[in-house]
Formats: C-alpha cells, sequence, structure tokens
C-alpha cells in the first residue's frame, strides 16, 4: 500500500494529502515528529523534512514540491494540478511557490512553528515578536488572495490547481490556531469556504492534536 510519511499539521504533507485525494490515489498515513531525527525516517530523507512519499514498490520521493512533480508525471491519466497549458502551468508552479516559501516564512513559521511546533518538540518557548509578525503578515496574504480570486475563478486561473492547494494547506494550518481574521477579508474567506468543501480537503478538517484541539468552526464548512 502506498504511504505517505507526514505529520497532522504540516502544510507540505497537508499539500501532498489534497494532491493524493484530488489524483484519487489511496494512501495511507504515518505520522513522523521530525524533531526527533529518528535514523529509520532520516534514511528515508536525509534533510529531515516532511512529508515522504513510499510506493507501492518500495520507491521513495522525499520533499514536498519534488512529490507533487513526481504523482503529475506518474499518473497522467489522473486529473492534472498544474493545468495544461504552458502560461498556467508556469503560474500556478509561481502561487504555489509564494505560499509554500513566501507565506511559510512570514507567517506560518511565526504562528504555527512557535505556538505548536515548539510545544509539542519541546524546543524553546514561542518568541512574541515572531507571533506579532506572523499576525500582521498574514492580512497582506489574505489581500493578495482576494484580488487573485475577485478576477479569476481560482488563484491561478479557472481551473482548480496546486496554487489554490498550497494557499488551503498553509491557512488550515493557521485556522487550526484560530488565527486568520476570516471577518477582515470576506472574499479570501469565500474562496476557502469552497476549497473546505471539496472531498479531497475534508480529511485534513479531522485531524486534532491531542492537548490542542482547534477552534469550533474548523471544520465547520460554512464557517
Amino acid at each position: 500500500m502506498r504511504t505517505l510519511v507526514h505529520h497532522p499539521l504540516s502544510p507540505f504533507a497537508r499539500k501532498v494529502r489534497v494532491v493524493l485525494a484530488e489524483k484519487r490515489l489511496e494512501v495511507e498515513l504515518e505520522v513522523e515528529k521530525p524533531w526527533e531525527r529518528r535514523d529509520e525516517f532520516l534514511a528515508l530523507n536525509p534533510a529531515g523534512e516532511l512529508p515522504v512519499l513510499i510506493e507501492d514498490d518500495g520507491a521513495t520521493v522525499a520533499e514536498h514540491a519534488a512529490i507533487c512533480s513526481y504523482l503529475e508525471e506518474a499518473y497522467p491519466h489522473a486529473p492534472t494540478l498544474l493545468g495544461r497549458e504552458v502560461l498556467l502551468r508556469a503560474e500556478v508552479r509561481r502561487l504555489a511557490a509564494w505560499f509554500d516559501v513566501k507565506f511559510n516564512q512570514e507567517v506560518t513559521e511565526n504562528l504555527v512553528g512557535e505556538k505548536l511546533i515548539k510545544r509539542f518538540s519541546g524546543s524553546g518557548t514561542p518568541h512574541a515578536q515572531a507571533i506579532r509578525a506572523g499576525l500582521a503578515n498574514i492580512h497582506y496574504h489574505l489581500d493578495y488572495i482576494a484580488y487573485l480570486a475577485d478576477r479569476r475563478k481560482w488563484l491561478a486561473g479557472n481551473e482548480f490547481s496546486l496554487a489554490d492547494i498550497a494557499a488551503a494547506a498553509h491557512l488550515s494550518t493557521i485556522d487550526y490556531l484560530g488565527d486568520v481574521p476570516w471577518d477582515q477579508h470576506p472574499e479570501a474567506k469565500d474562496w476557502y469556504m469552497r476549497i473546505k468543501c471539496r472531498p479531497s480537503f475534508r480529511p485534513l478538517l479531522g485531524d486534532h492534536l491531542p492537548g490542542a484541539p482547534p477552534p469550533k468552526h474548523y471544520a465547520d464548512l460554512d464557517f
């Protein structure tokens, strides 16, 4: 059985989970705590980062972007999440990188990293300055989502794509904390509501960490 080594609040693992579901590829989930740096896990990915995909035949693919590219190429019969036109594919990749790099550095790491990952890994106390930066930065990104959603059906164009998945994967981890100011960004909220209603995304909303439950609205498809 295909296996994805993941952690419930890793946005990169969440992205790959949605991609697998959109492509209708069955997978078993294996939880890993990357901060433990187990030898068995480092043998799968020496970088010590999640997620890692293990195929039925034992073939291993590490790093979220590499996994998504692999799934596009290995399963061409499944729905494409990059688009079929060359310019659309470039825009999808640009926006996916925007959220996986820029949003991750400016928001995810400052909120999820400081508030939850440090707590569970025992790697120190949260930095108040970093948290304040994350709470301030998220407005800029929600404004950008609203700008894109106002001009296109989905973030990259008329088709649901990896760009939407990457953005929603990161936002879902922030929403687990209750730190997304949805009421101040109704256009972004409407876009995210459409994502939450997709069957591929709903399993993420069922993830709960012991001792750190999400807010009540987290799994509510209508907020």
